[in-house]
Parts: structure tokens; C-alpha cells; sequence
């Protein structure tokens, strides 16, 4: 190494050392430390920017308290270095900064849930079942919320999907079921593979299950506009086309869970 070469990295050494100084408040040499960013700016080949030559001229070493050298070297630096003021570099500052992003992002995370009129539109009506739903239910509940979420469908159609896979597997993702199976049918909606749903391992993948009846549901004319139970069984052609309906409030307790909200919203943030 040079003795140039030597000489340049012993410079750009003081000058991190005394903006260290200034950052961490220590008070030793601050008035000095409006001359360490126009070293910095010689040594990084940056041309030192006005505002030092002016902070360092309109306050005069005589003049200046250690408190106002620190905040007037501060700023010069933090100025040369893109950075924020020099008031910003408080430890209570920083701290207050931190929180109030932490807030804004989770604010902005934040999905507001469904209103009832969004998740059932034309009420609820006749008799209804509900249960307690296991760690395997409600994450295939969870499949079918992140599905609809992803095609970005209203709620709607979120609940009329988990009360289709709540009366065909009970939110279990069933295989085939040897002699009591419904011919091929198999999965959270019991598709069939000589229907055209897709292969076993794809109606068997929650996922591509719920997505291949959303893609089903949205092409019938007015489905938002059904009743639940019509809505579900003009995509399922289903022998039993009234059962649909008896999920329909459960149905939509398992979509508010995913969006915080409902008797199963603290199940349902505990899931992995």
C-alpha cells in the first residue's frame, strides 16, 4: 500500500470517527466536525456542497455554543450524506420514527373484514349447522380465502365456496373414498377428474381445488346476485341442491376469520 494510499484511508477513518461522535453525542471536538464533511467530501471525490461552507462561516467557532456546533455539524454531515437532520439522530427520535412506520405498515396490512351484507347479501334463512373446526379445516378454509383474495373476488364468493366444500367434504380434503365414493369424485368439492376438473393430485391440492371453482363460479350470469344454495349448485350439478344453504352462516364465520375478525378470528392467527 502507498503512503497515498495510506494517507486517504487515515482521513476517511477520522472523518467516520468524528460523525460517529456527533451521531452518538459524545461531546469532544463537535465544532471541528463541520470540517470532517468537507474532508469526507474531498476524500470520497464528492464536491462539498455549500451549505458546509456556509454553516461553517455564518457560525463562528467564538460564537457557538457545543450544543449549537453539534446540531449545526450535524446537519452539514447529515446533509452531505443524504441522511435525515441532525435532530433526527435523538435516540427518542429515532425510536418515535421507528414505531410510528411500525404503525403505518401495519395500518396499511390491515384488510377491513366484511360487513354481514357483503358476506350474505340476502340474509340467512332456515336451519344451520356449525362446529368447531380443526387445525386441518381451517387451514383449507384458509386455501379457499387466499384463493378468492388472489382473483380478487368480493366476499361472496368466498362464502359460497367454503359452504360448497363445508356440505361436500365437511373442509376436509378427501381421497378417494373406495365404495363410498361419489363415482370419481374427490377433494374439499369433490370434483371429478372425468368431469374436467383436473387431474387427482390437482383437485386434491386445495388451492387449485378452490380456484377451479371460483373460475366455475364467476362464469354464471348473476351469481353474486343468487341465493347461496343456487349459486353453489349451478357449479356442483349436485343430486342434493338444498343442503348447500344450511352452511351458509358458518360459512361466513370461517372467510372473517382470514380477515381478523369473527368467533374464529384468534383460531385462525394461531395457525402456521
Amino acid at each position: 500500500m502507498t503512503n497515498v494510499d495510506r494517507s486517504i484511508r487515515a482521513r476517511i477513518n477520522e472523518v467516520r470517527a468524528r460523525i460517529n461522535e456527533i451521531i452518538s453525542g459524545t461531546p469532544r471536538r463537535r465544532v471541528q466536525a463541520i470540517t470532517a464533511g468537507a474532508a469526507l467530501a474531498v476524500v470520497t471525490g464528492i464536491a462539498a456542497p455549500a451549505f458546509v461552507a456556509n454553516a461553517a462561516e455564518s457560525t463562528p467557532a467564538s460564537a457557538v455554543t457545543a450544543t449549537r456546533a453539534d446540531t449545526v455539524a450535524a446537519s452539514a454531515l447529515a446533509k452531505l450524506m443524504g441522511q435525515a437532520p441532525a435532530s433526527s439522530f435523538s435516540k427518542a427520535d429515532v425510536a418515535k420514527k421507528v414505531e410510528a412506520k411500525k404503525a403505518a405498515e401495519k395500518k396499511k396490512a390491515t384488510v377491513k373484514a366484511p360487513t354481514y351484507k357483503q358476506l350474505h347479501p340476502r340474509g340467512i334463512s332456515g336451519e344451520q349447522q356449525t362446529f368447531k373446526p380443526t387445525t386441518e379445516q381451517l387451514k383449507n378454509a384458509r386455501e379457499i380465502v387466499k384463493a378468492g383474495k388472489k382473483m380478487k373476488l368480493k366476499p361472496r364468493a368466498m362464502v359460497i365456496a367454503m359452504a360448497t366444500a363445508l356440505q361436500e367434504s365437511t373442509m376436509k380434503n378427501l381421497g378417494h373414498l373406495g365404495d363410498r365414493n361419489d363415482h370419481d369424485s374427490q377433494g374439499l368439492f369433490q370434483q371429478r377428474p372425468s368431469s374436467g376438473w383436473g387431474t387427482v393430485k390437482q383437485i386434491t391440492t386445495p388451492s387449485y381445488a378452490a380456484t377451479a371453482f371460483y373460475k366455475a363460479l364467476v362464469n354464471v350470469d348473476g351469481w353474486d346476485k343468487m341465493k347461496l344454495t343456487e349459486a353453489a349448485q349451478t357449479v356442483q350439478v349436485s343430486a342434493f341442491p338444498d343442503h348447500y344453504a344450511k352452511w351458509e352462516k358458518h360459512a361466513g364465520d370461517l372467510v372473517e376469520a382470514f380477515y381478523g375478525a369473527g368467533p374464529y378470528a384468534k383460531q385462525a392467527a394461531a395457525l402456521k
